[in-house]
């Protein structure tokens, strides 16, 4: 069932790439329907899953040592994909796309090669789509982005290929010592033996820099404030909902059980550069003008708590940097979707000409408002479940520097609470007219329902990450 996940989004972009561009109602359809598919193969793989079991599952080979299967954190990240894709799609329906046509292609297109990239079993396979992802959304970005959409496209792709060729040089070396086996659970197991101490830090070196630009972090976060600020909204909810979370997966998927004695070894680095990045990004998002680029250095500050998270080498930490991705993605998606709306309406992201929404947009307002307490980390959210694990977890091994966490939590509620004042309350500018319409309404609630959900019943979530989550620790770092 994962390679029909696959084959539909592919069969879907293959189709509008060559019907007849007058079949507009084919060309909206198409990809509501192909996504819905896919979110509801994905929901019957979720039901059937046995959260119990420590294999991959549901399991399927392409080719010969090819294959792709799920277990308790990959079924996570790509039930996050298909959910958020499928918000998209009915999203298209009501913006005007200039060759709509050719962007829901690449869409469909993107969505196949991210369910590849968390479904992979194969570390050369992984590597495929792990790099592939980034041709459908340079595209996106550079064709229907904004004014300086091609300067962030290239920024995008430039940061990426310098990551991607140290990891292929690090998947060549692996390949060479191990005699051909790419498993990626056969190589969890040979790797930690067989390399030096020496071999797995210029491994772990080489897998850091590719894995740290997708999340992103310091110093290789600079091309994601571009990247949101100049990509369409669907391009914005896709790379902060699922891209970036590519990063962090590569961490847990193959920094960790790969190359343990190495990931132990530059933990200390990992804590020190996500404070950096927490308290940077918090005080540089305080000071921006645009309302994207605010969202977008809050991203990489929320971020700051996966890293440490999974570099806290505990249950908690790893669990609550899990959680944090995807109650991030939720979040982000909803406030960069209604960063877009406001945008249609206006035509401007310069946050002083926005105030007093709260009067002439008041479902607006209110679900603005919510996700803002969202991303915060108010009790009753998937935020602070996220939150709260990943600062449990960091202060479980190093309790004193928890408290660097707790002030980026600060930080957080002071720039959305100030973004918040700015554009909601004050004086109605009347710079727009309308509200939120209602095929947006039942979008925002829904990621709103799910953000709500995992924040009263986490164990929701958790239950499908405990047992893989133990089991890395046990294996590799006689920690549970």
């Amino acid at each position: 069932m994962i390679f029909l996940m696959v084959i539909f989004p592919i069969i879907g972009s293959i189709f509008l790439s060559i019907i007849n561009k007058g079949n507009s109602l084919y060309i909206k359809i198409v990809p509501v329907l192909v996504s819905g598919i896919v979110l509801v193969i994905n929901i019957i793989l979720l039901l059937r899953f046995n959260y119990e079991a420590l294999e991959f599952q549901f399991t399927q080979q392409l080719l010969e040592n090819i294959g792709l299967g799920l277990d308790g954190i990959s079924i996570i990240f790509v039930s996050l994909t298909t959910f958020l894709f499928f918000i998209c799609s009915i999203f298209a329906l009501s913006n005007k796309f200039q060759n709509l046509q050719s962007f829901l292609a690449l869409f469909l297109l993107l969505e196949a090669l991210i369910i590849c990239v968390f479904a992979s079993l194969n570390i050369i396979v992984f590597y495929i789509f792990f790099e592939a992802v980034l041709i459908p959304m340079f595209f996106i970005i550079g064709i229907w982005g904004y004014q300086d959409k091609v300067y962030a496209a290239f920024k995008l792709f430039l940061y990426t290929l310098v990551g991607s060729l140290l990891f292929l040089v690090a998947i060549i070396y692996i390949y060479v010592l191990t005699e051909g086996v790419t498993n990626i659970e056969q190589l969890s197991n040979i790797l930690p033996n067989k390399l030096t101490l020496n071999e797995q830090r210029w491994l772990w070196l080489a897998f850091f820099v590719s894995f740290a630009i997708k999340i992103p972090m310091i110093p290789f976060h600079t091309w994601l404030p571009d990247a949101h600020v100049q990509a369409p909204t669907i391009g914005s909810v896709i790379l902060a909902g699922i891209l970036i979370k590519m990063g962090g997966y590569g961490f847990l998927r193959f920094s960790l059980p790969m190359l343990p004695e190495a990931s132990i070894y530059f933990s200390k680095l990992i804590i020190i550069l996500s404070i950096v990045a927490l308290i940077y990004t918090s005080l540089v998002a305080f000071a921006q003008k645009d309302i994207k680029k605010l969202i977008a250095y809050s991203s990489i500050a929320h971020m700051s708590f996966v890293t440490a998270g999974i570099f806290s080498f505990n249950q908690y930490g790893i669990l609550g940097s899990i959680f944090q991705m995807v109650s991030h993605g939720f979040i982000s998606s909803a406030l960069f979707l209604l960063v877009g709306i406001i945008y249609n309406k206006a035509h401007t992201l310069d946050i002083d000409k926005y105030s007093g929404l709260a009067s002439s947009m008041p479902k607006f307002s209110f679900m603005f408002i919510f996700f803002s307490m969202a991303s915060i980390g108010i009790p009753g959210t998937s935020g602070f479940i996220g939150e709260f694990l990943s600062i449990l977890g960091i202060f479980k091994n190093l309790s004193f520097i928890s408290a660097f966490f707790v002030i980026g939590v600060i930080l957080s509620a002071v720039y959305m609470l100030y973004l918040c004042r700015k554009i909601i309350w004050g004086q109605d500018n009347n710079c727009i007219v309308g509200d939120i319409t209602k095929i947006e309404l039942v979008l925002l609630s829904l990621l709103a329902m799910f953000v709500v959900i995992l924040g009263l019943c986490p164990s929701i979530l958790l239950n499908y990450l405990k047992l893989p989550v133990k089991q890395l620790l046990i294996e590799n770092f006689l920690m549970s």
